[in-house]
């Protein structure tokens, strides 16, 4: 059994590091043209606090060193997202928001977190505060792609719900639910299973809606999404 979880563990890690880097070509987008024009920093903000977090976990938690590994890889890709905001971001307005949102999140809440499990915590009881944070984060996270499964009901257009992104959201939360399965970590599985389910429905939209003919509706939505383009959340 030992074995069999690695082995999904090691693919988890695969398929992570995949997500991490889907959003290279937004980025490469970004460093073309000087500006993060209408793109939003708050995603990748967010992905850092959810991928330190579980580094953080993976690292207390005896065995779960795999989760550890590719979180790590993951603050590494997301602080390079987030110092692009920081140099291309159009406004000084822009820049300060990033900064403000990164220091309560990224410095401020996890360095408080930290510290509380650490000073006040020990053992299983430290590994389970810091599970149901990290779980509790994640399933926030896995929801995010919810009001574009709206988007695609409501306009009868998958064009702002990539086919690859739900994709790999379907398989990333199945193989980490099915390594949690195996190691009984049940704060890896519920917010990975619920991105499993959440994966599983946004394919069964796209193979419903994928032919269908745009409502007249679409236009408008299209261009609001054209101007706030979703980005990945890992």
């Amino acid at each position: 059994m030992k074995d069999l979880s690695f082995y999904v563990g090691v693919i988890g890690n695969i398929i992570s590091v995949l997500m991490f880097l889907a959003p290279v070509r937004t980025f490469w987008r970004i460093i073309k043209h000087r500006s993060t024009e209408e793109f939003q920093s708050l995603p990748y903000i967010c992905t850092l606090l959810n991928s330190s977090l579980w580094t953080y976990y993976g690292i207390t938690r005896p065995g779960s060193y795999l989760v550890a590994t590719v979180n790590g890889f993951g603050i590494l890709v997301e602080a390079v997202y987030v110092t692009l905001f920081f140099i291309y971001a159009p406004t000084k307005a822009m820049r300060a928001k990033t900064a403000i949102i990164f220091g309560i999140l990224d410095v401020g809440f996890l360095g408080a977190a930290i510290a509380a499990t650490r000073l006040a915590l020990e053992g299983e009881a430290r590994i389970d505060a810091i599970g149901f944070m990290c779980a509790g984060l994640n399933i926030i996270m896995y929801a995010s792609p919810l009001s574009a499964m709206k988007t695609v009901v409501t306009t009868k257009s998958v064009e702002f719900m990539p086919f690859m992104l739900s994709f790999f959201f379907f398989l990333n939360g199945g193989i980490w639910a099915f390594y949690a399965l195996l190691v009984r970590d049940i704060f890896l599985g519920v917010p990975n299973g619920t991105g499993f389910l959440l994966g599983t429905a946004q394919l069964v939209l796209y193979a419903i809606y994928r032919n269908a003919k745009p409502s007249k509706n679409a236009a408008n939505s299209m261009e609001e999404g054209a101007q706030h383009e979703p980005l990945i959340i890992s």
